[in-house]
């Protein structure tokens, strides 16, 4: 059984990409996360200890993000992704979505981004 954790929407600026304005200004970045985890225990328990903290997720989302910059969304995702794994046992695996709203793209486009999905046993 796989059970689902998800933050969605969280904001975060920061200094990723190849071009010169954006390691320097930076620009707002936007993540959504599902942690695929049993939730069993906790749905019976009732308890913060049995599950897994949505304010640590953020918090090492947030830091895991911003620790280094980043050319591509997929290093910055990727590091994103071995924090969670890391610091959260209970987590089996997470997927990851970076959208980039401002990405500095000749076209007209509502979003653009990637996707990551990484497993502690792939």
């Amino acid at each position: 059984m796989t059970d689902t954790i998800f933050v969605t929407g969280l904001s975060i600026h920061a200094r990723h990409g190849v071009m010169d304005h954006e390691t320097e200004v930076g620009q707002r970045f936007v993540i959504d996360l599902e942690l695929y985890t049993d939730l069993s225990e906790p749905s019976r328990t009732d308890r913060l200890a049995d599950t897994v903290s949505y304010a640590e997720v953020v918090a090492t989302t947030t830091a895991a993000f911003k620790n280094t910059n980043y050319k591509l969304l997929e290093g910055a995702a990727g590091a994103v992704a071995d924090a969670i794994l890391s610091h959260f046992p209970r987590i089996r695996a997470v997927k990851i979505t970076v959208h980039k709203p401002h990405a500095p793209i000749a076209a007209i486009f509502d979003d653009v981004g990637i996707m990551l999905t990484r497993s502690r046993h792939p």
